[in-house]
């Protein structure tokens, strides 16, 4: 049966990383949790996202490119930041992620973080037998 909240389908705790954190630091957590993803805080709270592919688009092939360990993961997130409440509907992050091009959505409840969805998350939901089902509950190749 399908899921009717994102707080059923979400990640919790998803892994933060401060703004000032390097990216050869944030490359090593992905890495090491087999995740391509990490949400970037700052003194105010959730502030962006990045992922492995930004850090090789964004840092290592950009603008920003140069050494891994001076670039901070503050230069290169995603900082036009699109969130859903953890009782949101699964419909209503279906339509966020459409409407805005998201693979990944973090989740809030009563404005603080608490976890992350992703398309992958909704895929396993929805339809259990489809493509990208079955390649979100493989595990990592890394």
């Amino acid at each position: 049966m399908a899921a009717k909240t994102i707080r059923e389908v979400m990640t919790g705790g998803p892994t933060t990383v401060e703004a000032g954190a390097p990216i050869s630091q944030v490359a090593q957590i992905m890495r090491d949790e087999g995740i391509g993803d990490v949400l970037v805080t700052d003194s105010t709270g959730l502030m962006g996202v990045v992922t492995d592919r930004d850090i090789v688009v964004r840092a290592l092939a950009g603008d920003a490119g140069g050494d891994p360990r001076n670039t901070t993961v503050g230069d290169i997130c995603s900082r036009e930041l699109v969130t859903v409440n953890a009782d949101a509907d699964i419909d209503e992050a279906i339509r966020l992620m459409r409407t805005h091009a998201m693979r990944r959505l973090p989740v809030v409840d009563g404005g603080q973080l608490t976890g992350i969805v992703s398309i992958g998350d909704l895929a396993v939901d929805q339809d259990r037998r489809s493509a990208l089902a079955d390649i979100s509950m493989t595990a990592p190749n890394s």
